[in-house]
């Protein structure tokens, strides 16, 4: 590999220069690197995945506020109370499939045929995109040639070995008329929900991230240079083309020319970033720190969305050890019933997880959590400047609960926990409900308020679409700049029901495939 750590000196140019080893950016610049006559550079401002942090799934909650998480903490917020969010995201190679659980989760199949409707390009509809998780998949499962691949790059499983806990939570589902499904990607996730055993990306005990799947395999090609350490400041454009980017490592700063593409994959927070500080985005957001303005694009740092969760707590009769990382049962289900796809989002976790808040008020030391939430959140935040210099950071006003309809649909989704866990599935298992209880009128509230986390599925500041606060195209192309795509969770139009790490891998697919199209590589 060549890398900062061994001294090498970088080339002067490349031909595609892709920035963040994240979960998009890694199929990128792994799929690009196939072909040996094309020069490609990844760029990540963390370091490498070899801790055992990382490899180990079991001990995946130490990378939150280490120094493999951006831990990027929103502004307090008056919907919750005045409470400010940690928001996690992965810093290094693998980005958060590195750091975060090891779910894999496609999305619904009105999420793509939504996006497939905003840009109107029916490829990022949902008969597409089956087959690109089929192109993309290892299913280790039982076969499902319909919906599952085995010849791919990735090593998909049903968490192997569940504990009976995330057996209990099937059982208690199929109890309360919740459907049950053999895996959650496939005929559960294209009408109403389901719940089933979690997909999930480990092989052979070992973490399987999309870095880990895509890249390591290429790391000693001499047509691929992984630079780790290196910060991306801005974009380089000139005469209304991306022709590179300035970069820092350590007190250097420094400028790689790019051939035919630059690509970011610096996820919703960064690349944002990047963008404004290379002049492309509100032009009024801009004039507050002078950046010169390029391109006005008032959807850049707009449109900002998360999955926000509330954890119900039950405390076991006796321990439970959790395994494959944790979380091993998953669940989507509707908070009304005349909707016909899920709002709700539950991921079981065999672990106490309660929030700053709530810890307070008597979070057993062994017990299981309904890691419950929005899966369609009504609520849009922003992410905005500090300063002119790239080295300042960012202000995140997340706005969680801001639109009144996502408190109705919290409260449906607490109401739906309660009944799940106090399920008589669960009898065997659990001594007691310890959090919330049974709340009513505006103690519930206030329990949402102070309970509320997110899942670190930050997304949709850079959304693609064909109105004035589209950012890309459907081809993921920056709208007025040349050579300058995005490929990461920034370009959703709305956040995908689930877990974003597989539907990110699709992205980066499609943007690879792209790329590859437009220059008959």
């Amino acid at each position: 590999m060549k890398s900062s750590s061994q001294s090498e000196a970088l080339r002067p140019d490349y031909d595609v220069i892709v920035c963040g080893a994240g979960s998009s950016g890694s199929v990128v610049a792994g799929r690009l690197a196939e072909n040996p006559d094309v020069r490609v550079l990844l760029i990540e401002a963390g370091g490498g995945d070899e801790a055992e942090t990382v490899l180990d799934p079991s001990q995946w909650p130490a990378n939150l506020g280490s120094e493999r998480d951006w831990a990027f903490q929103a502004e307090p917020n008056p919907h919750l109370g005045g409470r400010s969010l940690p928001m996690s995201m992965g810093k290094g190679l693998g980005g958060g499939s590195s750091i975060n659980v090891m779910v894999w989760a496609r999305g619904h199949h009105r999420d793509w045929d939504f996006f497939a409707a905003e840009t109107g390009d029916p490829d990022w509809g949902y008969k597409s995109v089956l087959g690109i998780y089929r192109d993309i998949e290892n299913w280790r499962g039982t076969p499902d040639p319909h919906y599952r691949g085995t010849s791919g790059p990735v090593w998909v499983q049903p968490a192997p070995n569940p504990s009976p806990i995330a057996d209990a939570m099937l059982d208690a589902a199929a109890e309360i008329g919740v459907p049950t499904f053999d895996h959650p990607n496939g005929a559960m996730m294209e009408g109403p929900g389901g719940a089933a055993i979690s997909d999930v990306l480990i092989r052979d005990g070992r973490r399987h991230s999309l870095f880990r799947a895509y890249v390591h395999p290429k790391m000693g090609r001499s047509n691929l240079t992984v630079l780790t350490h290196a910060t991306v400041r801005r974009v380089v454009i000139e005469g209304g083309r991306a022709t590179g980017v300035e970069i820092q490592r350590g007190s250097a700063v420094e400028t790689i020319r790019c051939r035919l593409e630059v690509v970011l994959s610096l996820g919703a927070m960064h690349t944002p970033k990047v963008l404004m500080h290379s002049g492309v985005g509100d032009e009024a957001e801009l004039g507050r720190f002078d950046i010169p303005v390029k391109l006005h694009l008032p959807g850049v740092g707009q449109n900002l969305q998360d999955h926000l969760s509330f954890g119900c707590i039950w405390e076991y009769r006796e321990p439970l050890a959790p395994r494959n990382g944790g979380s091993e049962a998953t669940l989507y289900w509707k908070s009304r019933p005349e909707l016909e796809t899920p709002d709700l989002l539950f991921c079981q976790v065999e672990f106490p997880v309660p929030s700053d808040c709530t810890a307070a008020r008597g979070a057993p030391a062994h017990g299981w959590t309904m890691f419950a939430g929005l899966a369609r959140p009504g609520s849009r935040g922003r992410v905005r400047l500090t300063g002119a210099d790239p080295s300042t950071p960012i202000t995140i006003d997340a706005d969680a609960l801001s639109d009144p309809a996502d408190m109705d649909t919290a409260l449906s989704c607490v109401d739906l926990c309660r009944e799940l866990g106090n399920a008589q599935a669960f009898k065997p298992f659990v001594k007691s409900e310890a959090l919330p209880g049974p709340l009513k009128g505006e103690a519930k509230k206030q329990f949402l308020r102070e309970a509320a986390v997110t899942y670190w599925h930050q997304s949709c500041t850079a959304k693609m679409g064909r109105d004035h606060m589209s950012v890309v195209n459907g081809a993921l192309e920056v709208y007025g700049v040349r050579g300058l795509r995005i490929a990461d969770a920034s370009i959703m139009p709305r956040v995908t029901t689930g877990n974003t790490q597989a539907p990110c891998a699709v992205i980066g697919e499609r943007a690879a495939r792209m790329i590859g199209n437009a220059h008959a590589l």
